[in-house]
C-alpha cells in the first residue's frame, strides 16, 4: 500500500468515527479544507460516496460503513506495530544482534552478562562471534566489540576494557629443547602458532624504544580461535600469542613461560561500536551503559 494510499484511508476512518470533519481535522492535526480534500480525492479515486454529508452532519455511506467495517482491524493493527516499535525507543526491550571476537566474548561480555540479563529481562542479545574486523551494517549488526585500532572513524566507539598487553607464551616443555627468543627477529628459529584471520594469517607486532618489528608468525598449525591458540601452547606444540589477561594464570602456574615481554606495549584495548547515536534504541544504550568501562 502506498504511504498517500494510507493516509487517506486513516482520514476517512477518522471523519467516519467522529462524525465531524472539524473534530477529525483537529485530531489528525491538519486544517479541516485539506481533510475535505484528501476524502475528495479518496472517493475519486474509488468512484465511491463514503461519506454523505450536510451542513450539519457527516456519516458513512453504505459503501462508506462496510468499508470502515474491513479497515478498522488493519489500521488498529498498524496503530500497535508503530506503538511496538516507538516502545522500544523508550524501554529496554527487543533483540539487539552483536559481533566480536571469542576473546571479546570471554573478557568484556560474559563477566557482566548475569548482571545485565537481570537487569533487562526482555532484551535478547544475539552474539556472534568471528575473527577480524565486521562491517556491521552490512552484516545487519545493532553493535559489535573489536580493538580500538580496527574500528573505522566514522562509527562511534566507547572504551569497554582499559589498554591490554599481548603476552608471547610457550609450555616448559617446549622450551626444554630450545633457546628462548631474546628479540623478535629470534622467532624464525621457532614454531609459531598463527591465529587466522580474514585477510590471512595474523602477523605479530612488536616495538620497543620506538622501534617497531613484524614477524610473519610461521609454523605447524594455524587456528582461528585465540583460546585454542593458548591450549596448544600449553600442549607444547609451539609458541602463541594471546592477550596477557588470558595467561596470566598459567603464567603464575608456571605452565607457560612468557618470553620477549620487553617487546609488547600496550595496545587500545576493546570498544563497544554502533553506527550513530541518533535514535538510539533504549536497548542498545542500555548495553552501552552497562558495559562503558567508567561503570566496571
Amino acid at each position: 500500500m502506498m504511504r498517500n494510499e494510507l493516509n487517506e484511508l486513516a482520514a476517512f476512518a477518522m471523519v467516519a468515527r467522529e462524525r465531524s470533519f472539524t473534530r477529525a481535522a483537529a485530531k489528525l492535526g491538519v486544517s479541516q479544507s485539506a481533510l475535505s480534500h484528501t476524502i475528495r480525492g479518496l472517493e475519486q479515486r474509488l468512484e465511491l460516496r463514503l461519506l454523505a454529508r450536510t451542513t450539519k452532519s457527516v456519516a458513512p455511506t453504505a459503501a462508506g460503513a462496510a468499508l470502515l467495517k474491513d479497515l478498522s482491524p488493519a489500521l488498529e493493527q498498524i496503530a500497535a506495530a508503530l506503538d511496538g516499535a516507538r516502545s522500544l525507543r523508550r524501554r529496554p526491550a527487543g533483540r539487539l544482534r552483536i559481533v566480536m571476537s571469542r576473546s571479546a566474548a570471554v573478557m568484556v561480555l560474559l563477566p557482566r552478562l548475569a548482571a545485565f540479563a537481570q537487569a533487562y529481562p526482555d532484551i535478547v542479545l544475539d552474539v556472534v562471534t568471528t575473527t577480524g574486523p565486521v562491517d556491521l551494517v552490512a552484516g545487519e549488526f545493532d553493535a559489535g566489540i573489536q580493538l580500538g585500532e580496527y574500528i573505522q572513524k566514522d562509527l562511534i566507539a566507547v572504551r569497554v576494557t582499559p589498554e591490554l598487553r599481548l603476552a608471547v607464551v610457550g609450555s616448559p616443555g617446549y622450551f626444554s629443547s630450545r633457546r628462548i627468543p631474546q628479540k623478535p627477529r629470534d622467532l624464525k628459529d621457532h614454531q609459531c602458532i598463527a591465529l587466522r584471520l580474514p585477510g590471512g594469517p595474523s602477523r605479530w607486532e612488536f616495538e620497543r624504544a620506538r622501534k617497531s618489528v613484524t614477524i610473519n608468525a610461521s609454523g605447524s598449525l594455524i587456528i582461528d580461535d585465540t583460546h585454542l591458540v593458548i591450549e596448544a601452547a600449553l600442549a607444547g606444540v609451539g609458541l602463541g600469542l594471546a592477550y596477557e589477561e588470558q595467561v596470566a594464570e598459567y603464567i603464575a602456574e608456571r605452565r607457560l613461560v612468557r618470553v620477549l615481554e620487553e617487546w609488547t606495549p600496550p595496545i587500545a584495548g576493546f570498544f563497544l561500536y554502533y553506527p550513530s547515536r541518533q535514535l538510539q534504541p533504549a536497548a542498545l544504550s542500555a548495553l552501552v551503559n552497562a558495559l562503558r568501562l567508567s561503570q566496571q
